[in-house]
């Protein structure tokens, strides 16, 4: 068990969660106010993806990442702010042309995908060792790839978060630190129960450890019902935890959570209840190798 447990809180994601649960922050302004939110019952590090304020679809646009961002700066809010890379990676071959995608494709350049990432230099962001089906689509992130998004991240001065979401991709991530000589004190986040990777149960969560670098530093996170069983396992082992509404919908069975904050406060009282203590954003810092904030 570590001393200080790091909570991240996911907040919104880039599923077609809003319709399912009405609590999931589709403007800047909410996904702004469920990070300050978050933070208040007791996050360090937002993960923020953003969405088409009029349709609530997930979107790409520079802007509306910066207006999160700043939204968050400039309230004084202390928490960590983790920008996704992930959209960009998606293919679905065209029935008519395998070899190329059809119009649900949304396949970007790897300069690209961290085009927001150089622009507001948050202290984190997160980059996908993962291709994968990942439900009924290809979630594509060759090496070559890989390497070009971590080099151009690390030369910005952010943290990557690697996410894994199998143990093939945790060995592909050793690999290319050993070999191409990135990722330089990363984050891992192990993603469990997200279709088709490694399942959420503790069997898959202690293999993948077991193969992380010695030393390194990791969270972990299970989607749905698993998400609260999921902490405690973390915790336990001695990982940081992530929660929100990204991940799960749910605060209790039949139960829908009103917001990230009421889902970050029971990974508090999980934590707590089993001998654990939460970082504050300053400690997370601290633990993650990064600066002070100013």
């Amino acid at each position: 068990m570590t001393s200080k447990t790091i909570i991240s809180c996911a907040l919104t994601g880039s599923d077609d969660t809003p319709r399912l649960n009405p609590a999931v922050p589709v403007t800047p302004r909410q996904i702004a106010d469920e990070a300050i939110a978050a933070c208040e019952a007791g996050a360090s590090i937002a993960h923020i993806h953003v969405r088409d304020p009029k349709t609530g679809v997930p979107s790409t646009e520079l802007s509306l990442y910066r207006e999160v961002v700043s939204r968050i700066r400039e309230s004084g809010c202390p928490i960590l702010i983790n920008l996704t890379t992930g959209p960009g990676a998606r293919f679905v071959p065209s029935d008519e042309d395998p070899n190329r995608g059809s119009e649900l494709s949304t396949m970007m350049t790897p300069e690209a995908r961290v085009q927001h990432v150089l622009e507001l230099r948050p202290e984190i962001c997160t980059l996908d060792i993962a291709t994968m089906n990942f439900g009924n689509r290809a979630f594509v992130n060759v090496p070559d790839h890989l390497v070009k998004m971590a080099t151009l991240i690390e030369e910005a001065g952010v943290k990557p978060e690697l996410e894994v979401f199998d143990l093939g991709h945790v060995r592909l991530a050793r690999h290319l630190i050993e070999t191409q000589g990135i990722f330089q004190a990363p984050l891992f986040q192990l993603c469990l129960g997200v279709p088709w990777g490694a399942s959420a149960d503790t069997e898959s969560l202690l293999q993948m450890k077991r193969y992380l670098p010695e030393g390194a530093r990791w969270s972990a996170f299970g989607i749905s019902r698993a998400q609260f069983p999921i902490v405690a396992q973390s915790v336990i082992l001695g990982g940081h935890v992530r929660v929100g509404l990204e991940d799960n919908l749910y605060l209790a069975k039949g139960e829908l959570a009103p917001g990230n904050a009421a889902l970050v406060k029971r990974a508090v009282n999980i934590i707590k209840s089993i001998g654990g203590d939460v970082a504050t954003p300053d400690e997370a810092r601290s633990i993650l190798g990064l600066p002070r904030r100013h």
